[in-house]
């Protein structure tokens, strides 16, 4: 197996993103990003005006939305063009440009909350009442005067909102590090043969037949990003700095209740997720054991957790993985499949293959006024097939939030983010489970969701452990080295993987600093609490429970105009209990168990 890391310069243009429908040209997005200090100044004009009246703040509104749409365009441009190309200097620099517009456009917003808590609840929810242009506020006010007591005065909230553009840059500096700057030495196949490593190959490699493959590639990777441990865990724990910066600037007891806060997620969804997988965990421990009988090693090692156990798994061009996954959303309507499917097919929502200097991983990305964009490296696996659905996810929920909500709704919490994004793939699991009627078929379908579940249902789980850990250390001034981190890391995989697997307690100590999602704090616990929504929900559909695809419609369409838990609960899921993640766990035993019965 070779792994060929093609030049950006040779990606066919359709199966790249549609840059000119964001801008036309460079120029273009140049001369949107001079006009944001003439939109800014338009912002600032209103500045001490709001308790003039409703028409007042109508008018205010209505300039902060022509701001923010402007930046955020002119920030999926700048930062699209780095994520397919993090080697491109004139991409970087442009994302350096857009991230200080979209702070300052933050900050030059930031008199909004201070000055509508000074007018007071009682007089704001009077202007809605008696100007019907202003009703959709009501929410939004709502939530304001909840959090009223976390919001500082306007010169505070001026200087928070200026801070997020050098605390953010603490990501991008992980990201150029590992994205950009390293270079990893190539694995070595059984006979022999070098083959390229990249963020965008590793888990090509690790998802082979090839065990030396999958062993030399782990250890390369891994060993470089153990050879820079102290920079990354420096990096890392002034991100966590930042994080208790603004904990306490807010006035919050915990990080943890700070960004839980934000959404207004008790604490406790957070402990109760923890319980119960801990309490879960002989599940993955048993998994373990099937998976190194079914792979026929006398012991398991972590590269060995992508391995194929059905040696010929098939290949699925990109219109396949489209059409298949069509196919299992049919459900959702007609309406929905043509827009998913124009937007693959058409509109190129989706940057598709992997190439030389392309980010790690995939994301949905956008704004509104721009498509709901996707950055994959997709390879013909049922793996890719099953991120590419997983971003299809997000990219639906934002298409119909947007359609559906104003501006100031129009985005939605990671919370509710995961669960559309893990819905899809669990429909589409389904359908291919009932319709693969082959045993290598079905093992494939099946090693495809373990890997998802694995990385969902495990490894979000653990990272959200050790997340919780070190927020706790540096809230008691502890401080924290990058052994520290590597030892903690060590231990709660030790624990997970219940001695079923082999830790090599460095290079797998070493997995925090390959996971660019702890630069948002408390993150990765959403991955966990997706999944057993998505399950729940999928479940409705897939049984024919009356009403559930309305329900789901509504969740996708909702966007931030109530709160998370409401949303999903209107759809027929109550997340505040940890009934959600033990009915998941149900369904990870009966995908164990037929993983079992298929392999003997």
């Amino acid at each position: 197996m070779e792994t060929k890391l093609t030049p950006r310069s040779e990606i066919p243009v359709e199966l790249t993103w549609n840059a000119p429908s964001v801008f036309p040209t460079v120029a273009d997005w140049e001369a949107a990003c001079e006009q944001v200090p003439a939109n800014l100044a338009k912002v600032a004009s209103f500045q001490g005006h709001l308790a003039e009246g409703p028409q007042v703040l109508l008018q205010a509104l209505e300039a902060i939305e022509t701001l923010l749409r402007q930046v955020g365009k002119i920030y999926v441009y700048a930062n699209m063009s780095y994520s397919v190309d993090t080697t491109d200097q004139n991409a970087t620099r442009m994302n350096g440009r857009a991230q200080g517009l979209f702070g300052q456009a933050l900050a030059g917003t930031a008199f909004m909350d201070p000055e509508l808590i000074a007018i007071g609840k009682e007089t704001l929810m009077g202007w809605v009442s008696s100007d019907p242009k202003l009703a959709f506020t009501r929410h939004y006010i709502d939530d304001l005067f909840r959090k009223q007591a976390h919001v500082r005065s306007s010169e505070v909230e001026e200087l928070l909102g200026m801070l997020v553009d050098p605390f953010g840059s603490l990501s991008n500096t992980m990201s150029v590090l590992t994205d950009a700057d390293f270079k990893f030495k190539p694995a070595i196949s059984t006979k022999g043969k070098e083959i390229p490593v990249d963020q965008g190959a590793i888990y090509t490699i690790l998802g082979g037949a090839d065990r030396e493959a999958r062993r030399t590639a782990f250890e390369h990777y891994t060993d470089m990003y153990l050879g820079f441990k102290n920079t990354l865990a420096n990096n890392l724990q002034a991100s966590i700095k930042a994080n208790v910066f603004m904990m306490r600037a807010r006035r919050h007891a915990s990080t943890l209740e700070a960004s839980l806060f934000e959404n207004n997620i008790p604490v406790e969804v957070f402990h109760n997720l923890i319980e119960t997988y801990r309490k879960n965990l002989p599940t993955w421990h048993r998994y373990w054991s099937i998976r190194r009988k079914a792979l026929g090693v006398d012991t398991l090692h972590p590269y060995d957790i992508w391995a194929p156990i059905n040696k010929k798994p098939p290949v699925i061009p990109y219109a396949q993985a489209v059409e298949w996954i069509c196919q299992g959303l049919a459900p959702m309507g007609e309406e929905y499949i043509s827009i998913l499917r124009k937007g693959c097919l058409e509109e190129r929502w989706v940057d598709v293959m992997p190439n030389q200097g392309k980010t790690q991983g995939a994301f949905s990305g956008g704004w509104l006024g721009t498509h709901p964009f996707i950055l994959i490296s997709y390879d013909g696996s049922f793996q890719s097939l099953s991120a590419l659905a997983h971003e299809l996810g997000h990219s639906m929920h934002s298409y119909y939030t947007w359609k559906s909500q104003p501006f100031i709704y129009s985005n939605y919490s990671l919370f509710l983010a995961e669960v559309a994004s893990n819905f899809h793939q669990a429909m589409v699991r389904g359908y291919l489970l009932e319709n693969g009627r082959e045993a290598d078929f079905q093992i494939a379908v099946i090693e495809e969701a373990m890997s998802n579940f694995h990385r969902y249902f495990f490894i979000m789980p653990t990272l959200a452990r050790f997340e919780l850990e070190i927020h706790q250390r540096e809230e008691r001034g502890q401080g924290i080295s990058a052994d520290d981190l590597i030892d903690l890391m060590a231990d709660l995989f030790t624990e997970a993987y219940g001695g079923e697997m082999h830790v090599d307690r460095q290079r797998v100590g070493i997995t925090w600093a390959t996971f660019p999602h702890l630069y948002m704090d408390y993150y990765v616990y959403q991955y966990a609490t997706g999944i057993a929504g998505a399950n729940a929900l999928a479940g409705r559909i897939l049984s024919g429970t009356d009403g559930a695809v309305d329900g789901y419609m509504g969740f996708i369409k909702a966007g931030s105009s109530a709160y998370a838990l409401d949303v999903l609960k209107a759809a027929g899921v109550d997340l505040s209990t940890p009934q959600p993640v033990e009915e998941t766990f149900a369904v990870l035993r009966r995908l164990v168990d037929r993983l079992e019965m298929l392999v003997g």
